[in-house]
């Protein structure tokens, strides 16, 4: 069986032998590819699964989560979180309350 370090290039996973920690888990498979990217450029190793219920028996229930190695777990949850708050900085950071309306004619 191959080891957890790869060749550039090649997706690295968690061996399925370490323990393994939830960090994330979302609704939206688009978020969860966001912040998997996030993970990834950070050189933190995960893995994606997508919990998937039959949805004429448990409507609603469902998701994606991301795991990563218990060791990186503190790591991959600062991101995460620093993710998470960018975009409201983001927003606030582009509205300027000092300038003054246009003058009417």
């Amino acid at each position: 069986m191959p080891d957890s370090t790869s060749a550039a290039g090649t997706e690295r996973h968690p061996n399925p032998n370490e323990k393994l920690v939830r960090v994330f888990d979302t609704e939206q498979e688009s978020e969860a590819m966001v912040v998997r990217g996030l993970l990834d450029s950070a050189g933190i190793e995960n893995d994606l699964t997508s919990l998937e219920a039959q949805q004429d028996i448990l409507p609603g229930v469902g998701g994606t989560v991301i795991l990563v190695r218990e060791e990186d777990a503190a790591q991959a949850r600062n991101l995460i979180e620093e993710y998470r708050q960018t975009p409201d900085e983001l927003e606030t950071a582009e509205i300027s309350f000092t300038e003054e309306p246009p003058a009417q004619s």
